[in-house]
């Protein structure tokens, strides 16, 4: 049985870490975009470099946290470290980079690729320190505290969470004028100081009863364990899960980079909070009780419907620009997306050997972040290439995203059922052999 402790623990750090990750995801694109006219190529290679330092982080850290047998000071030490790197990101405003290089205080141009310059280097620092407390080893904590009975009810309340911090950064940016560097100053500020107390929080709420017994294995062994040929032969489904969940994080991040640019410049959505906000809160509720079907019906029974109902919000935000119907698509692009993130956590989690959750989380954050973080930009970008242009009154250019983000994440998720039929196979031979 799980106690009041570990929900108000799972509840703070998931919540809390989402928040950032959602200020990451989806608003530093929309900060450089405005602040520093960033292009596609800027927008792309941003993901890119902070998916990249998520992996290498979660990766050396996770299997850092299995050698040692601790999670907890990883966890807290890493909150108060990302909330202090996130407070830096207050300091990048264009008055400043003039300051610091006056040839660019007369060139535009130079200007904002120094800024975007160091957008990109900062988000790899905050990156490291977000994964090590988040990715690394929260994930892993959350692993070790439960069992195959409650697993998927909490995977269901830990899947919520990004639409939860969605609606709580929707909300609590509706004042924010994206165009005024004060209002991204006190953005990052706010952040930061919420992630800095949740870190000081997590010396209280955070319980390692069930922490992991220190490895004996050397580090490097521990760090490279779940690459061997002998491992992925022993734990098929695992890996079978992880090439499904590579896919589907591809489709989701070919258009999630360039979603809230799509409403507010190709839609001119500017009450998009107020639009979305309902569509978010109806799918938190959804994830948080499909969680609790996949501890009854399993994982490809909960799996199936969920890539569907995706794949139907796809379609309604590819046709319609309809306030409505937009508002339906998101409702049912975030329902399935959330339920699928449910699905798979749950499954991974799983599937995954027994106290080696840290050196396992380097292989789920290479499914969730790397393959999907490098991929989907490029086919973003891609599909962008030859998009609208608008001039801004600096004399720059700015591209103005279109709905074929939707359509082509739509054809990067079919590839998911031909993986489904390999593992339906491979367990079906299983069956027959046993």
């Amino acid at each position: 049985m799980t106690s009041k402790r570990f929900w108000a623990a799972l509840f703070v750090f998931s919540l809390i870490g989402q928040i950032a990750w959602v200020v990451e995801n989806m608003y530093f694109n929309v900060f450089i975009y405005h602040m520093f006219n960033a292009s596609q190529s800027d927008i792309a290679l941003m993901v890119q470099a902070s998916a990249v330092a998520a992996t290498l982080t979660t990766l050396l850290i996770g299997a850092a946290s299995d050698r040692l047998g601790k999670r907890k000071a990883f966890i807290t030490v890493g909150y108060l470290l990302w909330g202090v790197s996130i407070l830096c990101f207050a300091a990048l405003r264009v008055d400043w980079i003039a300051s610091l290089f006056p040839s660019a205080a007369q060139n535009a141009a130079k200007a904002a690729a120094i800024g975007v310059t160091l957008v990109i280097v900062f988000d790899c620092i905050m990156t490291f320190f977000g994964s090590t407390a988040n990715d690394a080893c929260f994930n892993a904590w959350l692993t070790d505290s439960t069992d195959e009975t409650n697993r998927g009810k909490a995977e269901g309340v830990n899947a919520m969470m990004p639409l939860l911090a969605i609606l709580v950064v929707f909300g609590g940016t509706m004042w924010i004028n994206k165009k005024n560097p004060v209002h991204w100053t006190t953005l990052f500020i706010a952040i930061g100081a919420i992630v800095l107390v949740s870190g000081a929080l997590g010396f209280f709420l955070i319980d390692e009863s069930a922490k992991p017994v220190p490895q004996p294995d050397g580090y490097l062994k521990t760090l490279f364990y779940g690459f061997r040929p002998r491992v992925i032969r022993k734990n098929p489904d695992l890996y079978l899960a992880l090439i499904c969940f590579t896919v589907f994080g591809i489709s989701i991040q070919v258009f999630m980079p360039y979603l809230i640019l799509y409403y507010t410049e190709a839609l001119h959505l500017d009450n998009y909070v107020l639009i979305m906000a309902p569509a978010i809160l109806l799918a938190a509720v959804a994830t948080a009780f499909y969680g609790r079907i996949y501890d009854k019906l399993g994982y490809r029974k909960t799996l199936i419907p969920a890539l569907l109902v995706l794949l139907l919000g796809y379609a309604v935000l590819f046709l319609f620009r309809n306030t409505a119907l937009v508002f339906l698509g998101s409702l049912l692009m975030m329902c399935g997306y959330l339920c699928g993130m449910a699905v798979f956590g749950a499954r991974i989690r799983d599937c995954t050997p027994t106290s080696m959750a840290g050196r396992f989380q380097g292989l789920r954050i290479i499914a969730q972040v790397l393959i999907p973080g490098v991929i989907g930009p490029e086919i973003g970008k891609l599909i962008l290439k030859g998009a609208e242009t608008v001039l801004n009154d600096d004399g720059t250019f700015s591209f103005i995203p279109n709905e074929n983000i939707f359509l082509w994440a739509g054809v990067v998720l079919l590839p998911i059922s031909i993986v489904i039929g390999i593992e339906l196979a491979c367990t079906n031979r299983n069956r027959k052999y046993t």
